[in-house]
């Protein structure tokens, strides 16, 4: 009864291997709209500081999500007799313990030895608590108890590793992906059910009276987290939009630090001035929700562990964090907090 650890999507060929670079850095989706429109609102902007539009350098790229070594657990493995698993046949476990321990078993995707885990762990409990052992041997019911305790206390682990062990899951934070479209910066319908069933199926065999999420669902809840890697998406927007106010930013700093200077025909502090503004200010606030709503489900996950791997906590600092300052959601915050900073600070002085 040993436990345990999955595709690389085909990213890459849908855009062309001929665009490979270019999907690093934008993309081959919608991702031209939205830096389309931050630089429109810089032109508009320095058009009406009358300077010079800034220049455009290329967002840093996200962070390459840990290896499959550094995301796993390891968990000590469970060794019994097979007659000694026939001796709790009434459990009916002889069959699982038997595929698991098969050739196919034992290279089995880490989804697969995820729904084994919790199968026998299920299995176990609802033996013990049942007319069974009554029936059984003492040093049978002893193995029962030893076994199901066992299975109990590896579960947390055993739940990591189905989940950080899945190759879909690790290529949701691909680095080949692109920047978001404007009018698709939420996270999309298929995404949100899988993390809300993810969060469910990790908590459920720890929360009493929480039911189980059918188990059998997990693989197609990871492929779709796999063939849309919204995550790294969604990094990567933050960090264009992080960039380009950084550049809007240094436009401001240039009319602050001339004395006297004043923009032509007015200027406000909010961002409702003019049209490019305003579609600028639909799109961060759009931006911002949907990044803090994701970042907030994924974080149950990142810390169903009390003491995760270091390569783990040291990307989910990082890269998801809502509080950590060099991550993309406070860094994208400041920018924008400074930016509507400067703007009120020129507003004032013309």
């Amino acid at each position: 009864m040993a436990n345990a650890t999955r595709s690389i999507p085909d990213a890459l060929r849908r855009c062309g291997v001929a665009t490979a670079l270019a999907v690093i850095l934008v993309g081959c989706g919608g991702g031209d709209a939205s830096d389309t429109l931050l630089r429109d609102y810089q032109r508009a902007l320095a058009e009406r500081l009358d300077l010079t539009p800034p220049a455009h350098a290329t967002p840093r790229n996200i962070g390459a999500f840990p290896e499959l070594r550094e995301r796993r657990v390891s968990i000590p493995e469970t060794r019994e007799g097979m007659l000694d698993i026939y001796a709790l046949r009434e459990c009916h476990i002889t069959t699982l313990v038997a595929e698991r321990n098969s050739t196919l078993g034992r290279v089995a995707p880490a989804s697969q030895r995820w729904q084994y885990e919790l199968e026998l762990w299920r299995r176990l409990a609802s033996c013990l608590s049942g007319e069974v052992p009554g029936r059984l041997a003492a040093e049978d019911l002893a193995r029962l108890e030893r076994l199901t305790a066992t299975k109990r206390e590896q579960l947390p682990r055993a739940t990591w590793n189905g989940l950080f062990g899945s190759e879909e899951w690790a290529q949701s934070f691909s680095r080949v992906s692109s920047v978001l479209a404007p009018d698709a910066l939420a996270p999309p319908s298929e995404q949100l059910a899988a993390l809300d069933y993810l969060n469910e199926l990790s908590r459920a065999p720890f929360e009493a009276n929480r039911p189980l999420p059918s188990p059998e669902a997990l693989e197609g809840h990871l492929r779709a987290l796999n063939d849309r890697p919204y995550t790294a998406q969604l990094l990567r927007t933050l960090l264009l939009a992080e960039q380009r106010l950084a550049e809007a930013n240094a436009l401001l700093d240039r009319a602050l630090a001339t004395p006297g200077h004043c923009p032509t025909g007015g200027f406000t502090a909010d961002l409702q001035q003019i049209p490019e503004a305003r579609r600028l200010a639909d799109w961060l606030d759009a931006l911002d929700g949907a990044a803090a709503a994701w970042l907030s489900g994924l974080a149950p996950l990142f810390a169903s562990l009390e003491a995760p791997p270091d390569a783990v906590e040291a990307y989910r600092r990082a890269w998801l964090s809502r509080q950590h300052s060099e991550a993309p959601l406070p860094r994208f915050r400041d920018a924008m907090q400074g930016h509507l900073e400067r703007r009120r600070r020129l507003a004032s002085r013309c």
